[in-house]
């Protein structure tokens, strides 16, 4: 345990324009970013993310695109794929991330891009509030 700082996961989901190495390490690494800056992290303060992609993306891997990152050297990272569930989101990344946060800080789970309408109530002002699907209500 580190002194002032409590344990938190972490979800957020975005999507991908596209199945191909560059969209899908596009999402990945903008998913990233707004994980870390929503929830004021450094690298050293991220534990593991586990991601999971929908069937419709196997042109690469979001774990190596995070693995890209010089301050995630020592992120435990892992990748599998999305239970299959009729209606579901295309193209979708979610993550699950285990990170140090200042006790008593409110964590912010980023939904992107299509994945906001997974979770409106999570969406930043701005992006899509449809009502969440309810296949992939998550």
């Amino acid at each position: 345990m580190k002194p002032g700082l409590e344990l938190r996961a972490l979800r957020g989901a975005t999507t991908a324009s596209a199945n191909t190495g560059d969209a899908i390490a596009e999402a990945v690494a903008e998913l990233i970013e707004e994980l870390l800056q929503r929830n004021d992290l450094a690298g050293d303060r991220v534990l593991s993310v586990t991601f999971s992609v929908t069937a419709d993306l196997d042109a690469c891997f979001p774990a190596a695109i995070a693995r890209r990152r010089a301050d995630w050297g020592r992120v435990a990272l892992l990748d599998c794929q999305q239970m299959a569930v009729a209606g579901d989101l295309p193209r979708c990344i979610r993550l699950l991330a285990h990170a140090w946060l200042e006790a008593g800080r409110q964590e912010v789970h980023p939904y992107l891009r299509e994945a906001a309408r997974l979770r409106p109530d999570r969406a930043e002002a701005g992006q899509p509030s449809a009502p969440a699907s309810s296949p992939a209500d998550h």
